[in-house]
């Protein structure tokens, strides 16, 4: 099969395509012929070097996938033939990839497969940080910065259907109307406002109830200052650092609550149970037609270097989808 291999960490250039075995299923895992791909920071960081895959997971890039399962492993067979969309550990940008059967999620005729290819990762990563961690709920306000990225989009189509207010940060004035065009309750250009300041005014100084973090370093205070009573902060992403000064009386005295969760290291059973939960809380949605991720484009899994190139140049709104085939 043809798969994208990292030929040495680096730049979007040493991403290739190679020749390699087809993988094969074991017990509970499908074999998945590869229709669309979904690319994700977490691809970028790893052809840099800085996010290797985890122990016995495929060195092929590449979280989510969308295809039909063509052979499974014993204890799964039932799901032979169905097309899917799976979260899974490495190996997406190929044309064929084992993904375990309790993380697939049956695609829906309302749904093409280059749009179930972008969901897996922002779907689980938005349910399992905002919603659990993040415990935000009808009603409340949230803070999600990166408005325009996947998981921004995210962020705001769930919000939407679960009754959450959502105010994100976006870098232009174009991004933040297309945020709310999106669905954003409220959007702030942060190189226009400080984000501190808009929140406090477009919430007449209640603050926030969950703050979504994919920013870390100096943001976290920030943060801080964000949250109302009783706030929880959740990092996702540190892209402007792992270390954070914060006010530690400040959190006492007003009940705040730092938390946070990476996706890729968890164990099979923790992301099943994560499926089980969406396939019965949001996939009635995505089958009912309401809710679909936001495309920003799509790209030839040849072309995958094109595809990191224009996730880093920062200006696409939505998800980057590889198509195979």
């Amino acid at each position: 099969m043809t798969a994208i291999e990292i030929a040495q960490p680096g730049g979007p250039e040493v991403l290739r395509p190679t020749q390699r075995p087809v993988p094969q299923p074991g017990p509970d895992e499908v074999l998945v012929k590869v229709a669309a791909a979904g690319v994700n920071r977490p691809d970028i960081l790893q052809r840099k070097g800085a996010y290797p895959p985890p122990p016995g997971a495929s060195d092929i890039p590449g979280l989510e996938i969308a295809g039909t399962v063509v052979s499974t492993g014993n204890g799964v067979e039932q799901l032979l033939g169905r097309r899917v969309c799976a979260l899974v550990a490495g190996g997406g940008y190929a044309e064929y990839c084992v993904a375990p059967a309790g993380t697939c999620l049956p695609v829906p005729e309302v749904l093409r497969l280059a749009e179930a290819a972008a969901m897996p990762e922002t779907l689980f990563t938005v349910w399992i940080n905002l919603f659990e961690r993040g415990f935000a709920a009808d009603g409340d306000v949230v803070l999600v910065h990166g408005g325009t990225s996947g998981i921004g989009t995210m962020a705001i189509a769930l919000g939407n259907l679960f009754g959450l207010e959502v105010i994100v940060t976006c870098g232009s004035d174009e991004k933040c109307a297309r945020a709310v065009e999106i669905g954003a309750a409220h959007a702030i250009n942060y190189h226009e406002t400080d984000f501190v300041d808009g929140v406090e005014r477009w919430t007449e100084g209640r603050g926030v109830a969950v703050v979504l973090d994919m920013v870390g370093g100096d943001y976290v205070a920030r943060n801080l200052k964000c949250l109302g009573e009783n706030g929880r902060h959740v990092s996702i992403a540190v892209q402007r650092g792992v270390s954070a000064e914060i006010p530690i009386v400040d959190v006492m005295r007003r009940r705040l609550t730092l938390t946070g969760s990476t996706l890729r290291p968890r164990d099979v059973g923790f992301k099943t149970m994560i499926a089980d939960e969406i396939a019965k809380t949001v996939w009635p949605y995505v089958e009912g037609n309401r809710l679909k991720p936001i495309i920003d484009s799509n790209f030839p899994l040849a072309d995958a270097a094109a595809a990191h190139a224009r996730m880093e140049a920062g200006e696409h709104v939505g998800k980057i989808v590889l198509t195979v085939g």
